[in-house]
């Protein structure tokens, strides 16, 4: 076994001391001697660092072993502080990965450990340390759906309702999401979410002609900007000992998409008395076609490696008025509608493998209830089958791209009839 021979600062510069005030003339021999003792003793010196340094990382690796988790350079950062703190300027020793050979270094790995972390929030509820986010997103959803009896509203965002029978309804929606967070002060961020929307449904029906096995089909599409929306998200609790970090949030949407009401209907079959067998709207809405506004409230806890998340909210829709709220093409019949309220829920946990990458796995539900149409002078009516219960299982995983770049990508599985069938969604939000 090799011994490795300590040396401090202090022995080094007494050296170089004398090594320097030796008379240049009468003992060049001894000034030279000591100038290569010098030497050595730096090399020996800095071997010792190395060898401290390849210790300390056996004993994460056997730590991180013992308890299951992931180690970090919080420790070594220690000793680096330490040795550095005891290294002559000049004769600093090389770094290696995963280690810092300055305070700053170490404020820097210490972040970077948190990097996981601070994505999972920021996708939960929001990231108060980022003065400004910009995120683009792209979400793909499937909805098919049999023997519906359509009602004149829009259906989970994606499905046009109408009041004649459906036996199967097929929609694909693509949503781009251009989305601004702004982090106004260490506990306020205001967003805004820009939408645009890209729909093609498919709608069949049996007994086309008069004849049972007959199907007839007929596809729509619609593409445009959705609604608009903006929200500010408030941090009532920072997160400390047992007490999760605790957001409020609060926003309204604004009914800026196409509305699901007075659109144009294309008659795809009649009977000999002119009763509508058939009909669809010739083209898709992208919006709700009212005025919402949401308040919910967020915890995420970090329990290292793993997080845990929960929210909670109500949307509330308003009433508004419309020129047609009917589904006969043939009359036009003016009213209001009034979506009904819906509560979210949801709850889940996300796992830091490392300071780059994060896997979560959660629950989602929206409870809606049912919706109301009032013709001009009349009564408000409940419509039928305008409630739902639309339940996912999401899987999620973040990735550090870079210092101020993660890439999201989610997948969502409906478990309830209302629930898409899958959803799946890509998230780049760029922090400043």
């Amino acid at each position: 076994m090799h011994t490795l021979l300590r040396i401090t600062p202090l022995a080094l510069a007494a050296l170089a001391g004398t090594a320097l005030a030796a008379p240049p003339a009468d003992d060049g021999a001894d000034v030279q001697a000591l100038a290569s003792q010098l030497e050595q003793l730096k090399s020996n010196y800095a071997q010792e660092v190395r060898r401290l340094r390849e210790l300390d990382m056996q004993v994460q690796a056997m730590q991180a072993r013992l308890s299951g988790r992931i180690g970090t350079v919080a420790s070594s950062a220690a000793v680096e502080q330490g040795l550095t703190s005891q290294t002559p300027a000049g004769s600093a020793p090389p770094t290696g990965d995963g280690y810092a050979s300055s305070a700053a270094e170490a404020q820097q790995a210490k972040q970077e450990s948190r990097r996981s972390v601070d994505d999972v929030k920021q996708q939960q509820s929001a990231l108060f340390s980022r003065r400004f986010t910009v995120e683009s997103s792209l979400t793909y959803a499937r909805y098919d759906r049999k023997q519906l009896t359509l009602n004149g509203f829009l259906a989970l965002d994606a499905i046009f309702l109408g009041n004649i029978a459906i036996e199967n309804v097929e929609s694909d929606s693509l949503t781009y999401n251009l989305a601004a967070r702004w982090g106004v002060s260490p506990n306020l961020t205001l967003n805004l979410d820009v939408p645009y929307l890209a729909r093609r449904t498919v709608y069949q029906k049996g007994g086309a002609g008069g004849a049972a096995a007959a199907i007839a089909q007929e596809q729509t599409n619609g593409n445009g900007l959705g609604d608009i929306g903006l929200s500010a998200n408030y941090r009532i609790f920072s997160e400390r000992g047992w007490r999760p970090e605790t957001v409020l949030t609060a926003g309204v949407t604004a009914p800026t998409g196409r509305a699901p009401y007075g659109l144009d209907w294309k008659v795809i079959e009649r009977d000999n008395d002119d009763y509508i067998r058939f009909a669809v709207p010739s083209e898709q809405p992208t919006g709700n076609g009212v005025w919402q506004a949401n308040l919910g409230v967020s915890v995420v806890k970090t329990a290292d490696p793993a997080i845990l998340f929960a929210n909670l909210g109500y949307v509330h829709s308003f009433p508004r008025s419309f020129g047609d709220i009917g589904s006969n093409p043939d009359t036009v019949n003016p009213g209001e509608v009034k979506l009904g309220g819906s509560v979210y829920f949801g709850a889940g946990v996300a796992f830091a493998f490392n300071e780059r990458t994060s896997l979560s796995l959660s629950f989602s539900d929206r409870i809606s209830a049912r919706a109301s149409t009032r013709f001009q002078g009349g009564q408000w009516m409940k419509v039928i089958g305008s409630d739902a219960n639309a339940a996912s299982l999401n899987l999620g995983v973040t990735y550090a791209l870079n210092q101020h770049t993660t890439l999201v990508t989610l997948l969502g599985i409906g478990l309830t009839p209302d629930a898409p069938d899958f959803t799946l969604a890509f998230k780049i939000p760029y922090m400043l």
